[in-house]
Formats: structure tokens, C-alpha cells, sequence
């Protein structure tokens, strides 16, 4: 579903990723990990159309997509879900969620989008009327999430979901992800700690120094 081919980015004179070469294949929840400044996030970003790609290719479906821009890769189903989550704190958890609905394709599908976070994540359907600010980290986090999928997603590509959240969290955080592959949709998760995927991901990827280091199975 998704393949990258020798990728590089940079940062002005900064080179971050050296020829990165990965794929993820139509329902597969695959990780990348790595220590913190290694590329991981930018490496999310480039695939996602946040920021240009020096050279390279991005293929989603057998299509190229670099070049392209976040808009136009969300409307093909590619979704990024942020590390710093950008909720809207003085909306509430229903009014965050329609919000993920804005393309013409994602507001036909927006009931069933709903039901399905909702059946997810029960949690939200209880807060639908809080303000996002009130939530706990992990609240917030299923909230990104969910506002992820009312995209009408088939790909996510999601950065440090454990970000900020309690130790006692983290393991049904990821255990509620997989629940989002489990319902058809493919994954590329991006973590510090490959202890944080053990047991839920099919591929894990190494990113050392702006290159693949390692793929492995689990």
C-alpha cells in the first residue's frame, strides 16, 4: 500500500534521512523506532506532505504521492496523527471529531466515521460534550485518534502515541490501536522504545541517524 524509495530530506544544510527505503503493505501495523532526533518524525512528515523531500519516492497504492501536499494525500485516505495531537481545547470532543470530517469525501461518510470512534472508544462517546481541555493525556490522545479516522482513513500514520501519557496507560493505549487495524486500517507507528510495540506490530523498523538500520518481524 505504501512504499518509500531512497528518501531524503533535509533541513536547510542539515541532512536528516539518508535513502530510507521501507513499505507497508494493505492491513499491516508496522512500527519505526528510534532514539529521539533521528529522523522519525521527519520521516512521518515527508511520507504525509508536511514538509518537501529532497529526492526520492512515495508511492501510496503504486501511485507517486511526493510532491504532493497534505490536503491532497488525506483525500487519497493518508492520515497523520501529530505527536502534539492539535486539539482544539475550547471545543468540544464531538465538535474536535466533525472537524476531522472537513473533505467533501470524509463528510458523507461522517455518521458512520462517528459511530465507529465512538465504538472504539467509548470514553468519547461519555465526553462527546466535554471542552477537549478537560481531557486526561490519554483522553486526548484516543481524541487525535478518532479525529484521525473521521478523515475516512486507510492509512494512519501516527507519531509517538505514548507521548505524555502515564506508564499504566501506555499498554491500552496500543492495545486500543491495534483495535483501529483490526477494523481495516493500515498503520505505520513511530515510538522511542521498540518494548513499547513488542506483542502488537507485525514489522518494526530501526531508524538510526536518518537510516534504516534494521527490519525485523516479531
Amino acid at each position: 500500500m505504501l512504499e518509500v524509495r531512497d528518501l531524503h530530506v533535509c533541513y536547510g544544510d542539515l541532512h536528516v534521512l539518508h535513502g530510507v527505503s521501507l513499505h507497508v503493505d494493505a492491513g499491516e501495523a508496522v512500527g519505526v523506532v528510534g532514539a529521539n532526533g533521528h529522523g522519525k518524525s521527519t520521516l512521518l512528515k515527508a511520507i504525509c506532505g508536511l514538509i518537501p523531500i529532497r529526492s526520492g519516492e512515495v508511492r501510496l497504492d503504486g501511485s507517486r504521492t511526493d510532491g504532493l501536499d497534505a490536503p491532497d494525500l488525506v483525500a487519497r485516505g493518508l492520515v497523520y496523527v501529530a505527536e502534539e495531537r492539535h486539539l482544539f481545547p475550547d471545543m468540544t470532543v464531538r465538535e474536535n471529531l466533525m472537524l476531522g470530517a472537513y473533505l467533501p469525501a470524509a463528510r458523507k461518510k461522517r455518521a458512520a466515521s462517528l459511530d465507529l470512534v465512538f465504538t472504539l472508544y467509548p470514553r468519547l462517546a461519555e465526553r462527546r460534550h466535554q471542552l477537549a481541555r478537560t481531557l486526561s493525556g490519554g483522553e486526548a490522545q484516543m481524541l487525535a485518534l478518532g479525529r484521525g479516522l473521521m478523515s475516512a482513513a486507510r492509512f494512519m500514520a501516527v507519531d509517538e502515541p505514548s507521548f505524555g501519557l502515564a506508564p499504566g496507560l501506555v499498554h491500552s493505549m496500543f492495545e486500543t490501536i491495534m483495535r483501529i487495524n483490526q477494523a481495516g486500517i493500515t498503520l505505520l507507528l513511530v515510538e522511542q522504545n521498540i518494548a513499547q510495540l513488542e506483542g502488537f506490530l507485525r514489522r518494526i523498523y530501526r531508524l538510526e541517524s536518518g537510516s534504516i538500520a534494521r527490519e525485523g518481524g516479531q
